[in-house]
């Protein structure tokens, strides 16, 4: 195949570009859904789509596509990610998925005219939850009808305002939500930064991702006996913090043994009455268990649930939990994550498959269409954070990677 020609100075005058609208906190953006800096963030994408000779449209939640219609018509071909950032992030978390499927499809349209089949790049309007944390990828979901009638007056922000209101601000109507909904996408491919060392510690620029991982988050409360902490003695407490204690060094070193990609988090924990001379009656706390191999991740949770009621019992504590998030893992269409690694091969762009730690729109949109990830290495795995960093070299290995792979499914 022809090497595909990235213009360098292009792609790295985009992301600064794009970067400035929202700019927080240094080398940070600050760039929620429906805000003034999403409208002008979109409004620039859109006029980059245009300038790239593609047809733009928005929809009813605000995604903006850019189309180069194909030959042979039929489904269409999708890339993309979302515009919006965390409060404040970086410049390349879900943005240079938006800015990388524009970039590609720019390059295909110059170099090989116009495809066999449709080609569309997508900016998605929200995905991180930093406005309206119950929002759950509001974009991709409209794509694939996930939202129902009066939804968006029960989305609520931090501030207590709805998400229908937002939209009503910007000028997007919330009573047609359901006209974004699409029933025409083959394929969606969704380039990201890692998020993870993982390429970093390979010495790699570029992955293929094989699966999303599954994701099951409980609330736990432990509870025993609050009692004087000098006077009652140890053999006769009903202590929930020693319950918690073992329970979370339980479930992380179950965890670790396992070895990747099994992780488990316990991000939070609340203690009552959190006293320092106090025998706890409650501990109340999180546990985040992932895994992208649905067998291995049932196993986990089933390892850890039952050392939760084992402890429990042991120490004469009651115990009760509640799954607030479940998802299954997401699997990569395997003919995509072929045709992603003959297309770094043919580019010349060394890569590894591995799985996602983290949840994307991807797992939305692989519930209308086939779907397959790039990853581009991240310096010192971080995300989430003004200091997050992509080179642009790095970027442009991954950009080759999607164009090249866009080019075998519609050329």
């Amino acid at each position: 195949m022809t090497s595909i020609t990235i213009d360098l100075a292009l792609v790295e005058s985009m992301i600064m570009e794009m970067g400035a609208i929202g700019a927080h906190s240094g080398t940070g953006v600050w760039r929620t859904v429906y805000s003034p800096e999403w409208v002008e963030a979109n409004d620039l994408y859109a006029r980059w789509l245009e300038d790239a000779g593609l047809t733009v449209s928005r929809d009813a939640v605000g995604n903006v596509w850019g189309k180069l219609e194909g030959t042979a018509g039929g489904a269409s071909i999708v890339s993309g990610s979302h515009i919006d950032t965390q409060c404040p992030g970086g410049r390349y978390d879900g943005t240079l998925g938006a800015l990388s499927a524009l970039i590609a499809l720019r390059v295909l349209k110059a170099q090989f005219g116009q495809p066999k089949r449709t080609l569309e790049a997508v900016s998605l309007c929200e995905e991180e939850g930093s406005r309206f944390p119950t929002a759950n990828f509001w974009g991709s979901r409209a794509i694939t009808g996930a939202i129902q009638q009066g939804d968006a007056d029960n989305t609520l922000g931090f501030d207590g305002t709805s998400i229908a209101q937002a939209m009503r601000d910007v000028g997007l109507d919330p009573s047609i939500v359901a006209s974004a909904q699409r029933h025409d996408i083959e394929s969606f491919v969704e380039l990201h930064i890692e998020q993870g060392p993982i390429l970093e510690h390979a010495d790699l620029p570029v992955a293929v991702v094989s699966a999303i991982t599954g994701l099951r988050h409980y609330r736990v409360k432990l509870t025993g006996e609050q009692n004087h902490a000098g006077a009652f003695p140890m053999d006769l407490r009903r202590d929930p913090m020693a319950g918690f204690l073992e329970i979370g060094s339980g479930v992380i070193n179950t965890a670790h043994r396992l070895g990747r990609p099994a992780v488990t988090t316990i991000g939070r924990a609340e203690v009552f009455p959190n006293g320092a001379a106090v025998v706890p009656r409650e501990v109340h706390f999180t546990i985040d268990v992932r895994h992208p191999d649905p067998k291995q991740g049932e196993e986990l949770y089933k390892l850890h649930e039952k050392l939760m009621r084992e402890v429990a019992s042991r120490r004469g504590l009651e115990i009760e939990w509640e799954i607030g998030i479940d998802k299954v893992p997401c699997l990569s269409d395997p003919s995509l994550v072929a045709t992603f690694r003959d297309a770094a091969a043919d580019q010349g762009v060394p890569t590894l498959t591995m799985a996602s730690g983290a949840g994307h729109d991807t797992q939305q949109m692989a519930k209308i269409a086939k779907t397959v990830m790039i990853f581009v290495r991240s310096e010192k795995g971080r995300s989430h954070t003004p200091e997050e960093f992509s080179t642009v070299d790095d970027i442009v290995a991954g950009i080759k990677v999607l164009a090249a792979g866009l080019h075998k499914l519609a050329y």
